[in-house]
């Protein structure tokens, strides 16, 4: 690699792109052009008609592209149909070094793309395997050991294998950084550092992300050859697809207002997204107690709740999934058709991922976000980051929603509660405030000596009493 990187940017012609109408106009392999037919996909989207080309030829790129536009093809494809002549049925660990190598920020994203790549793999002899935190490690091992070509791992768990020297990076030649902002985001650099100087230098590294920043542009100075840029829609730009709206309210209105959008959606899924993980879990609980079927995914679950909740929601058990950012990042859910913002992201870039997950692979889609008047710097830097201002909107919450349990001071509850019965012959002086009586000094030693002749000995309970 260069110190200075000459980054390409290029385009895909209205010609060239009329020629690339279906998979076979990529000069992918059979097994794999199978594989993606037996999926129901015929055409490709604009990332994939770009990069895959592309990254065939072995240059090193920098893919900027939205979420839900087909991204985890674009790199899974060009991998396998390189690595396919490698492939061997052979059982013996040697023949299956891991050789290409995508590390993703999340443990659901990481899943979701070790099934992608199982998926466009099935007619070949390639092996995957996907690592990531918050499980044994002892159960990864196995299928280390046998030997696997493609590994999808977080930073996090892929440097505890190294630690153990369970992995060998060292036959590595292709190379993805996947959802690479957002890495940089929940602070992976320094383990991406240590990573990428264990892999070798002779090799293709692409990297993908849905939004480019500075910090973005500099890592791939620091760690691609010349990359060829490709973008199929504005950076850090929105789906044209998706419908965004903007509810102005307060604080203390909002789950009322969350209660009332859910409702008035009925079944379909929404996923309402949270900046902590503490307010996903409580709202979660409070949309249960409203009568709607809800769960929370968010970084303080064990990996086993978390899969947990996202098949229930995939399967239609759940009609509202609480998420952080963190956990959202991997949640790829066909045919979302909404998503609520229910805490406004102080960073701009969140609110991009978060909106893209519906609206995704031609599908339309509604964001709305329920902005506080405290929120409302946030949402004027999301709206310099999209080039694009939001009409606020009001909604008028029911008051039978709006009102909250009436408190128990109130002269309401006072009339509502049971009033004891009046004893006419209750002595009256039994009803007077206490008042402490004063005591002169002849009083005051009289008293002591009352309780100084009736004070007793010590008794030691535990000799049995003292002899008299």
């Amino acid at each position: 690699m260069t110190d200075k990187n000459e980054t390409i940017s290029t385009e895909v012609s209205p010609a060239i792109q009329a020629e690339i109408i279906d998979f076979h106009s990529l000069g992918l392999a059979a097994p794999l052009l199978q594989a993606v037919a037996d999926t129901g996909y015929t055409t490709p989207t604009p990332i994939q008609a770009q990069a895959i080309p592309l990254a065939l030829t072995g240059v090193d790129l920098m893919a900027g592209a939205q979420t839900g536009t087909g991204k985890t093809a674009a790199f899974t494809l060009p991998i396998l149909h390189k690595l396919l002549p490698l492939a061997s049925a052979s059982t013996s660990p040697a023949k299956h070094p891991v050789r290409a190598l995508v590390l993703a920020p999340t443990r659901e994203l990481a899943i979701q793309v070790e099934e992608s790549v199982q998926t466009y793999a099935k007619n070949t002899d390639l092996r995957s395997l996907v690592v990531f935190g918050g499980v044994d490690i002892k159960k990864q091992l196995p299928p280390l050991k046998a030997g696997v070509e493609i590994l999808v791992a977080t930073p996090g768990r892929l440097l505890d294998h190294i630690e153990q020297k369970t992995i060998q990076l060292n036959q590595v030649q292709i190379l993805v950084l996947d959802e690479a902002d957002r890495m940089l985001d929940m602070g992976f650099m320094p383990d991406l550092k240590r990573i990428l100087a264990l892999l070798p230098k002779n090799r293709q590294t692409l990297m993908f992300s849905a939004t480019f920043s500075k910090e973005i542009k500099k890592l791939s100075d620091e760690f691609l050859n010349k990359p060829t840029l490709i973008e199929v829609a504005r950076s850090n730009a929105t789906s044209e697809n998706v419908q965004q709206k903007v509810y102005s309210t307060t604080q203390s209105d909002k789950q009322a207002l969350l209660v009332e959008l859910l409702k008035k959606e009925g079944d379909n899924q929404v996923i309402v997204f949270t900046k902590t993980k503490v307010t996903a879990s409580r709202l979660s609980r409070a949309l249960e107690r409203e009568g709607i079927k809800a769960d929370a995914i968010h970084g303080d679950k064990t990996q086993k709740e978390r899969i947990a909740a996202l098949d229930a929601f995939k399967e239609g058990n759940i009609t509202a999934l609480v998420a952080t950012d963190v956990a959202a990042r991997g949640l790829d859910i066909t045919d979302l058709p909404m998503v609520i913002n229910y805490e406004i992201p102080s960073a701009p870039e969140d609110y991009v991922h978060r909106i893209g997950r519906t609206g995704r692979a031609g599908a339309s889609g509604i964001a709305i976000s329920l902005v506080s008047e405290d929120e409302e710097k946030y949402f004027v830097e999301i709206e310099k980051l999209i080039k694009k201002t939001i009409p606020r909107e009001t909604l008028v919450v029911s008051s039978q929603r709006k009102t909250k349990p009436a408190a128990s001071n109130s002269a309401s509850s006072r009339s509502s509660k049971p009033q004891r019965s009046y004893n006419k012959n209750r002595d009256p002086w039994f009803d007077q405030p206490y008042v402490p009586s004063k005591l002169n000094d002849s009083n005051t030693s009289q008293t002591k000596r009352v309780l100084a002749k009736n004070r007793k000995a010590p008794v030691a309970a535990l000799l049995g009493g003292l002899n008299k």
